[in-house]
């Protein structure tokens, strides 16, 4: 479509139709807002300043020849201007931002500053390069000096139960009015909110104490009473470990006497042979034999299976067991009967009776509970192996020392807390695998044999030989 020449009349053109719209020629309203938006964009010429508008040329002042740049210097210049593929990121535009107070990221410039180098190459750059270097370690031998410094303040027992509601005012009160769930859902909505943990963390697998304290008798100086008090649980429990293992003995090795092998393999032989019949002479297996025969010959065949005869019973047959079915039914109404004039009569033997079983019930619940009660404070079973109390450290009379410099060491730090962690179910109990290791078959090269001489003569040779250097060093010593 092209434009109105200036001068001329505008063709009236029926727009009647919806299609006969786009015959209108509206490219002066276009032209007009684009110029608008372009005024919006970079101002007018009446805000400009005449600097902005006019060049002052000073070509014809300066005097001498034009200065040649070296490449060096025209990378200088050039990285001091912005890149071109970053000119479509920069605002032209000088339209005013309708958010007043708008929050501009400023991001911080990191590694080095090409502008700073080039408006100053006075200054080298590998010194700049050396000074950003050294003041970054010192930065961060500063950082590492106060991380040192820094103490750590336990001013609370981490273990301490804390209930949330403590520190928020009116969320807890003594009525109940507020439950835990509402006080949760408000301690959210304040910014306060509770991470809610879940309930298998609070639950507690033993109610025994965290850290026993040990015997005092373990003490590097303790007192006679206690150290003696000491050595007699020790004595109590090496006493009861061997009453175990004497009676293990007695019920399984002492109740079998030692016997010869050849007295062993007859045993087993005649045990085998049980239910076996004895080979019988051959003269009396013959007769034996021809009696049987015989036998045979007088019986007559019966089949194993024989036919079975319809034999229907008769009236009076029919009758008679009527007759003791009615006497048997009889006859149990009347015990039963008697039992119940019995029962009447020992009535207190009864009710006695039922309370003992009571008395035992009641008695038998009391003893699982207590079982159960202990079981609390018992270590549980978390793995194949069972825990077992080690044994406790103890220093004889003769070798307490009185002072720590000449304490003897009997125990470890490291394996106390390692079992202390298996006492409360922290860890599971385990033991210490031994492997076997695997038998090597050893053998002579060929090459190396001599003639006449086994492998078993060599070894032979060589402890003698280790033998006699470990007695003449013996000697020297």
């Amino acid at each position: 479509m092209t434009a109105v020449e200036p001068g001329t009349k505008k063709k009236r053109i029926s727009k009647k139709n919806k299609s006969a719209w786009r015959k209108t020629d509206i490219q002066d309203v276009e032209q007009f807002l684009e110029d608008q938006r372009q005024e919006e964009r970079i101002g007018t010429f009446t805000d400009k300043q005449d600097e902005d508008l006019f060049v002052l040329d000073t070509s014809a002042e300066k005097s001498g020849k034009a200065t040649v740049l070296s490449v060096k210097q025209k990378r200088k210049l050039n990285a001091k201007k912005p890149m071109r593929s970053h000119q479509a990121l920069e605002n032209t535009s000088k339209v005013q931002d309708p958010i007043a107070k708008r929050n501009h990221v400023r991001q911080k410039k990191n590694g080095r500053n090409i502008e700073l180098e080039v408006c100053n190459p006075t200054k080298p750059r590998h010194r700049q390069a050396n000074s950003d270097r050294a003041q970054y370690y010192e930065k961060l031998e500063q950082r590492l000096a106060d991380k040192k410094s820094k103490k750590l303040a336990v001013e609370k027992d981490i273990w301490e139960e804390v209930d949330f509601r403590d520190a928020i005012p009116g969320l807890k009160d003594e009525k109940g009015w507020i439950s835990r769930d509402l006080a949760l859902h408000t301690a959210g909505n304040i910014g306060k909110k509770v991470v809610k943990t879940h309930a298998s963390l609070h639950h507690k697998t033993t109610k025994a104490k965290k850290f026993e304290l040990p015997h005092p008798g373990m003490s590097y100086n303790p007192a006679p009473e206690d150290h003696q008090d000491l050595i007699s649980k020790i004595v109590e429990r090496e006493e009861g470990i061997i009453k175990k293992e004497q009676h293990l003995k007695r019920v399984t090795t002492s109740m079998f006497s030692k016997v010869t092998p050849e007295e062993r393999d007859r045993r087993r032989l005649q045990e085998m042979s049980q239910g076996m019949e004895e080979e019988e002479e051959p003269e009396e297996a013959g007769q034996a034999n021809g009696e049987k025969q015989e036998e045979s010959v007088d019986k007559p065949y019966h089949t194993v299976n024989a036919p079975v005869e319809n034999k229907k019973k008769s009236k009076q047959a029919r009758r008679k067991e009527l007759k003791q079915k009615e006497l048997a039914r009889q006859t149990e109404l009347k015990r039963k009967l008697k039992q119940q004039t019995a029962d009447l009569i020992r009535i207190k033997s009864i009710r006695h009776e039922l309370d003992d079983e009571e008395e035992d019930l009641n008695e038998l619940k009391k003893r699982r509970k207590q079982r159960a009660e202990k079981a609390k404070f018992e270590p549980k079973r978390l793995g194949r192996h069972k825990f077992e109390e080690p044994d406790l450290d103890v220093n004889l009379p003769e070798d307490v020392s009185g002072n720590l410099r000449n304490v003897k060491t009997e125990s470890s730090l490291l394996k106390d807390r390692f079992h202390t962690l298996q006492r409360n179910n922290m860890l599971p109990t385990t033991k210490l695998v031994s492997r076997k290791k695997a038998k090597v078959k050893r053998f002579e090269r060929s090459s190396h044999k001599e003639p006449g001489v086994s492998y078993q003569d060599l070894k032979d040779r060589r402890r003698a030989a280790a033998s006699a250097a470990k007695a003449a060093a013996d000697i020297k010593i």
